[in-house]
């Protein structure tokens, strides 16, 4: 991950802070039971992680990128010692959108690492912007629910957080493609079929902006690459994390077209489908109502008529509002910050209710 820890008083003139501070850390875990798309070294699995962190550890403003900061993760202590404030903290495994990072949902980490939560989550190899992008991450979704377990398995017994997850109280949140991932953590069966069948008949709902041409290249890999066919193999597997007790999607993404209806329809975890009115990449009707409508434990709430998909993107640097890209700008009258103060309230509320 490309970041920046500012020096004191930070990009803003923030100093440096103490109290009530959220620890921030990364790395890289490698699977060895899955291939890189390459073919010549096991999965990896990158990751960062936000939580309570120790009494006196001092934090900074962290931006990214370094140079020409596209938005901050806020004020952070990294790779400080977890708080001692608890013996074992709830845990939120969360998943960026399509060609993201785990970075880009600093926002929603950060507020819930902030009421006690452990908030862990990965850059998805393939379809991550910190690592150069392969169709075949951005085709095979399933993987990603993988790399989430795998995470909380090795988290929970090696480093800094050994020991200190509470597994009997685990959450899922995604943006976009993470909520698809979040569903499939919950026990959705994937059937790309159906999601081809959709795409036929909405067109406009087809590949990502980052690769618009995605569909065309599926035949190519299955014909070249032995560990696109493995994983294509896998795409109906059950990808059910049973520690996973509530699931919270925000605009979730066309792809979730591809579960199969019995399968969302024996999920019965509570389910949070969050959306924005004004949705061009997840539209509110064809994605997350859709799955309201078959998921029997689900509440689909709208966060706005006039929110858009990239309102759930971090709130933006001048030099990112200079960029003229639409990952920045919202329709006139959306505070994005507010709307990301409302999901994490909403959020707080989905993970909080099945211990209640």
């Amino acid at each position: 991950m490309n970041i920046s820890i500012l020096p004191g008083g930070g990009q803003n003139g923030k100093n440096d802070v103490t109290a009530g501070t959220i620890g921030f850390a990364t790395g890289l875990l490698l699977d060895e039971a899955r291939s890189n798309w390459s073919g010549d070294g096991p999965r990896p699995v990158r990751w960062s992680a936000w939580y309570p962190a120790a009494a006196g550890s001092l934090a900074r403003e962290i931006v990214i990128p370094p140079r020409r900061p596209l938005y901050s993760l806020g004020l952070l202590a990294p790779e400080a010692p977890v708080a001692a404030s608890a013996e074992r903290y709830a845990v939120v495994l969360i998943s960026h959108g399509t060609g993201g990072s785990a970075s880009g949902l600093g926002w929603l980490a950060a507020a819930l690492a902030e009421q006690g939560f452990v908030v862990i989550g990965a850059d998805h190899h393939g379809n991550t912007g910190v690592e150069a992008y392969r169709a075949e991450g951005f085709l095979c979704w399933w993987e990603r629910a993988r790399d989430l377990t795998v995470l909380l398995d090795r988290l929970s017994e090696e480093g800094a957080l050994a020991g200190r997850l509470d597994l009997e109280n685990v959450s899922a949140a995604g943006f976009s493609l993470g909520g698809y991932t979040a569903l499939a953590l919950a026990g959705a069966i994937t059937e790309v079929e159906r999601m081809m069948a959709f795409v036929a008949a909405h067109p406009e709902t087809g590949g990502p902006q980052e690769m618009p041409d995605l569909a065309a290249q599926i035949e190519p890999l299955l014909s070249s690459s032995a560990v696109f066919r493995a994983s294509w193999e896998r795409q109906s597997h059950d990808y059910r994390d049973e520690r996973i007790r509530a699931v919270v999607t925000m605009a979730a993404a066309p792809p979730v077209r591809g579960f199969t209806e019995t399968s969302l329809r024996a999920l019965h975890l509570p389910v949070t489908l969050l959306c924005g009115e004004a949705d061009r990449e997840a539209p509110y009707d064809l994605c997350s109502a859709w799955l309201n409508e078959r998921l029997p434990s689900s509440r689909l709430i709208s966060l706005g008529k006039d929110v858009g998909h990239y309102t759930l993107l971090p709130v933006g640097t001048e030099t990112a509002a200079r960029s003229g890209s639409p990952y920045w700008s919202d329709m006139p009258g959306v505070v994005r910050a507010e709307v990301h103060a409302n999901a994490v309230d909403l959020t707080l509320a989905a993970i909080r209710a099945p211990s209640a």
